[in-house]
């Protein structure tokens, strides 16, 4: 084993408001290219907002996507999802929803309406993940991720737990069934809590801090809200140490695809074609009624 370095730390940059329930930070796509972080196509953050109560909830109306996934992750409040194929789910904190828009699906997310009506702390994470070119065209899903059932390594030293969604870590595999070969943890640390990752060294591999702080291979500080990109130059294991109690680590890691992207929008294919063909679908009606 050797150890993997950080390749370049991102503190949050300008917030966009997607709807007017989600206020997100972008980390790939702009100083981190999308081939640079290939299968995990985008990553939008809503670091801790206060939202006042409201009657309606707030959200983002129906809307299309093609050739990915969405995962979204609950940290603080309640997020409500339903799509076109019937789908529905309500996640809070340390949930996941892991939707995969395939063949082309509908759906909204929006404020759950108790949350809504009484308000409160709001914290979440929406990681795009690009389908393989063979897989563009799979069957619309939802998987409704659950944090009490998810398979957690307790760590030694009362240091915390690392719960594994997706992959494994220490013999243990998440429950989310994936395409292409990748790892997600939430790590939860104590103070001083330690916890070592080995990862394939050729797997694109980043951390984003949702509370708390660490120290990375016990020599570098990485603050809430920032997010690390890890380098890929033959490392394969680093190790996180926490400086604050009450420390999460969202960890992903993933096999590259390599394969050519076109995107536009809410559509994610590998050729222009497949992606005016997508917006043809979409005006035709043909990703259902939501």
């Amino acid at each position: 084993m050797s150890i993997r370095k950080i390749e370049k730390i991102l503190s949050p940059g300008s917030f966009n408001w997607v709807g007017d329930a989600f206020y997100t930070t972008s980390f790939i796509g702009k100083e981190i290219p999308r081939k640079r972080m290939d299968p995990f196509f985008a990553l939008g953050y809503n670091a801790d907002i206060e939202f006042d109560a409201q009657e309606i909830p707030r959200g983002v109306g129906a809307h299309p996507h093609k050739g990915f996934e969405t995962v979204t992750l609950a940290y603080k409040g309640k997020i409500e999802h339903r799509d076109s194929c019937g789908n529905h789910g309500v996640i809070g904190e340390g949930d996941i929803q892991w939707m995969t828009a395939g063949a082309g699906i509908l759906h909204q997310e929006y404020h759950e309406k108790e949350f809504a009506q009484k308000g409160g702390l709001f914290q979440m994470v929406q990681m795009w993940v690009n389908l393989p070119a063979k897989d563009k065209l799979a069957t619309p899903a939802y998987q409704d991720i659950r944090k009490d059932s998810m398979p957690t390594v307790v760590l030694a030293k009362q240091a915390g737990q690392v719960q594994v969604v997706a992959g494994s870590y220490q013999g243990l595999s998440g429950q989310a069934t994936t395409f292409s070969p990748m790892h997600v943890y939430n790590a939860y640390l104590t103070k001083g809590g330690k916890a070592d990752f080995t990862l394939p060294t050729d797997y694109n591999t980043a951390i984003l801090l949702i509370g708390g702080a660490v120290i990375v291979n016990e020599k570098e500080l990485l603050a809430k809200d920032h997010f690390a990109l890890m380098e890929n130059n033959g490392g394969d294991t680093f190790s996180l140490e926490a400086t604050e109690a009450d420390t999460i680590v969202l960890i992903i890691s993933g096999k590259p695809l390599n394969e050519p992207v076109a995107h536009y929008g809410p559509f994610v294919m590998n050729t222009q074609e497949e992606l005016k063909e997508a917006f043809r679908e979409f005006e035709a009606g043909k990703f259902g009624i939501l």
